[in-house]
């Protein structure tokens, strides 16, 4: 937090918070964005009055995330509240979703796009079941690194032993769920008074670890999909039909009649002139001749990097289709078996006509059989459902009407995933992963 740094070299890092209710996230919150900076003057002001008229000596930060919470739960807002905050080194994106067990699917949203999530436990209480319950959706999303933020130890006098003990038992839990030990962090913290959240406290001369600040501005921002194959979903087909156009869409490219060049966001992988890739559904082999953005053409391009990837040869790849790695080819098939988190107030059961969003390509959908449902809070799967209500995690069978090619969410998140879309609507009904990201997980006893 100290110095000076190149606010635009800055990484970015999307990370999302969950916790059971009373578990103190919104002081945790309020507590990164106030010794952030990141709140204005007067609304720390507004925070300390009303401290000050609850009879509080310290300030209620959560007071800075509370107002936006009511909402929420009077349903007048979105369920995740985004919030962006900084420091010299690093830009942030925070996810900040409620704790309550009916709004399991607002877990899933937030941490659907996190490189990072904090997951709250209150000291005096440890692991309990919505923990593991939050712990079994992140795992089940692949979020690749997760904080354990053990809070509000000044209220049990800062005892090493219960916070050992806690350590212990979420560290067997994600162990359990498939996290290795360096992807996850232990973190013993007093968000109403301070304690490694951002600075260092003197009351835990024990614990030798970073504070909370710290390990979100350290940890690594590529996630898997930057070591996945290469992946690219068409968005558009960028074909100037004369010199004049071509060259007001790109001054170096000169007077080229036939340019052609497919635009779209590096889903996974890394693209480079001179890759060979094959563009599917259809299967056409091609070579990558170029690869550009507005200002100019590059050498290489990762993932979440949007381009204009540039083909050897004249074929057919319009929106919706998927440019990806010929030496790695995700399965085309139009029979997918899936986990589905339910997000919509109507169930699911078998049968179902709906539509399925992939990437950048909309096709229609029958819903098969339904599988085995995921119990989130023994972690464990229990018998198949007739149907699938709100919140509801389950395996199911799906039959598309156009072959769409697929990468497992297990190793590809962008490619591995979909949205179930309610017809008439435009509704989201489902969030899906392609295969079972929880395969390791028993059957219920």
């Amino acid at each position: 937090m100290t110095g000076t740094a190149d606010t635009t070299s800055r990484s970015l890092l999307r990370f999302a918070t969950a916790g059971s209710v009373d578990d103190g996230k919104s002081t945790l919150v309020g507590r990164l964005l106030y010794d952030t900076k990141s709140v204005l003057a007067d609304q720390i002001e507004a925070v300390e009055r009303a401290s000050v008229d609850k009879g509080m000596s310290t300030p209620d930060l959560s007071l800075l995330v509370d107002g936006l919470r009511a909402e929420r739960e009077q349903g007048i807002t979105i369920d995740v509240a985004y919030r962006y905050f900084g420091t010299p080194t690093r830009e942030f994106v925070l996810a900040d979703t409620p704790g309550h067990v009916q709004y399991t699917r607002n877990t899933v949203t937030g941490a659907s796009t996190a490189e990072l999530a904090v997951l709250l436990v209150d000291s005096r209480n440890g692991v309990v079941s919505q923990t593991r319950r939050h712990a079994a959706v992140l795992s089940l999303l692949r979020v690749p690194r997760l904080v354990l933020a053990i809070n509000k130890i000044d209220l049990i006098e800062y005892d090493q032993a219960k916070i050992a003990d806690i350590e212990r038992e979420f560290t067997e839990l994600t162990r359990s769920l498939g996290f290795t030990d360096d992807a996850v962090q232990v973190i013993p913290v007093s968000a109403l008074v301070g304690d490694n959240v951002a600075f260092r406290s003197d009351n835990t001369p024990w614990y030798t670890g970073p504070t909370l600040l710290e390990h979100l501005e350290s940890v690594p921002v590529d996630g898997p999909d930057a070591d996945a194959p290469f992946r690219m979903p068409v968005q558009y087909v960028i074909r100037p039909r004369n010199g004049a156009e071509s060259r007001s869409a790109d001054a170096s490219l000169g007077d080229l009649h036939d340019y052609r060049g497919y635009a779209g966001q590096v889903a996974s992988g890394t693209v480079r002139p001179g890759d060979e890739v094959v563009v599917l559904p259809e299967g056409h082999r091609t070579t990558v001749s170029e690869v550009r953005t507005a200002d100019g053409p590059l050498a290489a391009a990762g993932a979440g990097l949007s381009v204009t990837v540039l083909l050897a040869d004249d074929i057919d790849a319009p929106r919706g289709a998927l440019i990806a790695a010929a030496s790695d080819v995700p399965e085309v098939t139009s029979e997918i078996d899936a986990t589905l988190c339910w997000l919509a107030e109507k169930p699911l059961v078998p049968g179902a006509r709906l539509l399925l969003k992939h990437g950048t390509r909309t096709t229609q959908v029958i819903v098969g059989t339904l599988g085995a449902r995921l119990d989130t809070e023994r972690v464990s799967y229990a018998a198949a459902p007739e149907k699938l209500e709100i919140n509801d995690i389950g395996r199911v069978s799906l039959r598309v009407a156009d072959p769409l090619p697929v990468d497992s969410y297990a190793r590809v998140r962008t490619t591995g995933g979909f949205l179930l879309i309610d017809p008439p609507t435009g509704n989201t009904l489902a969030a899906g992963l392609v295969g079972d990201p929880l395969a390791a997980v028993p059957a219920a006893g």
